[in-house]
This record gives C-alpha cells, sequence and structure tokens, in this order.
C-alpha cells in the first residue's frame, strides 16, 4: 500500500489538486510514462535553480514551491504505479 501525497503547498489550491489529479490519471492509462515524470521533475528544478534564463519567468517562491510539489508528485507516481525510470546520460 502507498503512503497518501503530502501537500506542501495550500491544499485548498485547487489547480494543485486537478494537477495531481490529471498526472494520475494520465500514468494511470499509460499514457504518461515514469521518465516523463521525471522529466517533469528535472525540467522544474531546472526552472528553479536558474530563474534568471526562465523562458516564462515567475515568483522565486512560486517556482520553488513548484519544484517540490513536483517531486512530491513523482515520488508517489513512482511508489503507486512503478515502471520503468528513465535512463541515464
Amino acid at each position: 500500500m502507498t503512503t497518501p501525497l503530502r501537500l506542501e503547498a495550500d491544499p485548498e489550491d485547487k489547480n494543485l489538486v486537478i494537477l495531481q489529479s490529471l498526472i494520475c490519471l494520465l500514468r494511470e492509462k499509460n499514457i504518461l510514462s515514469r521518465a516523463d515524470i521525471e522529466e517533469l521533475c528535472a525540467t522544474v528544478q531546472r526552472r528553479a535553480a536558474e530563474p534568471a534564463s526562465d523562458p516564462m519567468p515567475c515568483q522565486n517562491g512560486a517556482v520553488r514551491e513548484a519544484a517540490i510539489e513536483v517531486a512530491h508528485i513523482g515520488d508517489y507516481i513512482g511508489r503507486r504505479y512503478g515502471g520503468k525510470h528513465r535512463r541515464a546520460l
């Protein structure tokens, strides 16, 4: 049994609930692979690490929170659905 997903951001945020549900649904339908989710995590972390070169700038705090949330979502999806990891380059 998997552990429930804990939210670091505001649990009342409707966008976050929709995003989490959508990612889980896409993974259940095998439209999104675990490697895709890992790539998403890496992209968000890259944006958080390099805010000056971000093509779609947003607040630094929001970017860091987004990186944490995507990492939590990725961990949850990995434990719940498993799948193949992205190959290290």
